[in-house]
C-alpha cells in the first residue's frame, strides 16, 4: 500500500514517524513546511495535498486538530475517492461528524475509519500507542497490517463514529484524573508530606493511574510539558459533555471540569500545556509542587513491537 499521511503535527509526525521507520511507502503533508521536510530526511515523500495524495495513494490517513479541519481535507480528497480507495480518521473528533463525512466517502465508492489514538505522545513515538479502529470488518482487515506499524494495541470497535465516542471518553477520563491528582499532590504537600514519596505511594496504590505515571512526572519536575495543551482538552471535555447532553444524561462532574479549564486558559493561555493547571492551586497556596529525580520529557521505555488485534469480551 501507497499511505498518504496528512497532519504532522504532535501525534501526526509520531504516528508517521513510526510508518517511514518501518519501511512502509509513506507520502507526507502538513501546512508547516518544516514538518514536511523532516519526513522527507527520515524517508517519506512529500504530498502535494489532499487531492493529489487521495489520487495516488491507496489509504490516506488524516491526523489534524479539529473536526473543521478534518473536513476541509475530505471535502478536497472527494473527487479523488473511488473503489478500494480508503480514508482513516486519526484525529479526535465528533462522532456525529466522521459518520457524516464517512457517508461522503462512502457514496464515491471508498472506505472510511474511524480511528483515534490513546496513550501520550511518547508512545506513539514507539509505536506502542493504542488504536480504536470503527469500520466493517473487511475494511478493518485490510488496514490492520499498517495499523500495527502505528499502535501495540488495535481494537475493532463496530461501526463508524463508535470509536470517536470512545475516545472523546477517555479523554475526559483523562482530564478528571489530572485535575484530581493536581489536588492530590497539593494536600499532600500541605500536609507536609514528600512529595517524591508521595508519588510512589499512588504509584503503587488502587489509586495509580496511567494518567499519574506519566503526567505526574511533568508536575514534579516542573516541566509541565505534556505535548497536550488546554484547547486540545477543551474540545475534548467539550465533545464528551455533548454526547452527554444530546443522551440526555445530567452531568455534574464535567461542567465543573469545563469550567476549570477555562479558567486555566485564562489565567495561562488558549493554548497553555494542560499539566500547567497545577499551576492554579500553587498560586492560591503559595506552595510549590516539585520534587526531585523526576523527568523533564516522558520516554517511552516499553521495546517497540509490532502490534496485535486485542480481542473484546463476549
Amino acid at each position: 500500500m501507497k499511505i498518504g499521511f496528512i497532519g504532522l503535527g504532535n501525534v501526526g509526525g509520531k504516528l508517521s514517524g513510526s510508518l517511514v521507520r518501518n519501511g512502509l511507502d509513506v507520502v507526507a503533508h502538513d501546512l508547516d513546511a518544516a514538518l514536511v521536510a523532516q519526513k522527507v530526511a527520515d524517508g517519506a515523500v512529500a504530498g502535494q495535498g489532499p487531492v493529489q495524495m487521495m489520487r495516488d495513494c491507496d489509504v490516506v490517513i488524516t491526523c489534524l486538530p479539529s473536526p473543521a479541519a478534518s473536513a476541509a481535507v475530505v471535502e478536497q480528497m472527494l473527487p479523488e475517492v473511488r473503489a478500494g480507495k480508503i480514508w482513516i480518521e486519526m484525529s479526535t473528533t465528533d462522532a456525529a461528524e466522521i459518520r457524516r463525512l464517512a457517508a461522503l466517502v462512502a457514496a464515491a465508492g471508498g472506505h472510511a475509519v474511524d480511528c483515534p489514538v490513546s496513550g501520550g505522545c511518547h508512545r506513539a513515538d514507539t509505536g506502542n500507542i493504542s488504536i480504536y479502529a470503527g469500520c466493517d470488518r473487511d475494511t478493518f482487515e485490510r488496514v490492520l497490517p499498517v495499523l500495527t506499524h502505528m499502535g501495540r494495541r488495535i481494537l475493532h470497535v463496530g461501526d463508524i463514529g463508535t470509536a470517536s465516542t470512545l475516545k472523546v471518553m477517555t479523554n475526559y477520563l483523562a482530564t478528571a484524573n489530572l485535575l484530581t491528582l493536581c489536588e492530590a499532590l497539593t494536600v499532600m504537600k500541605a500536609s507536609g508530606v514528600d512529595l517524591a514519596l508521595t508519588y510512589e505511594a499512588i504509584a503503587m496504590s488502587s489509586g495509580n493511574s496511567f494518567v499519574h505515571e506519566t503526567e505526574s512526572q511533568l508536575i514534579l519536575s516542573g516541566s509541565r510539558d505534556v505535548n497536550f495543551t488546554m484547547d486540545l482538552v477543551q474540545k475534548d471535555i467539550g465533545l464528551f459533555q455533548k454526547l452527554a447532553d444530546d443522551a440526555g444524561v445530567p452531568l455534574e462532574i464535567s461542567p465543573l471540569m469545563i469550567r476549570m479549564m477555562t479558567d486555566g486558559q485564562a489565567r495561562y493561555g488558549t493554548r497553555a500545556q494542560s499539566d500547567r493547571m497545577i499551576e492554579r492551586l500553587e498560586e492560591a497556596t503559595g506552595l510549590s509542587i516539585l520534587a526531585e529525580g523526576f523527568p523533564q520529557e516522558l520516554v517511552d521505555d516499553e521495546p517497540e513491537e509490532r502490534g496485535y488485534e486485542v480481542v473484546r469480551r463476549h
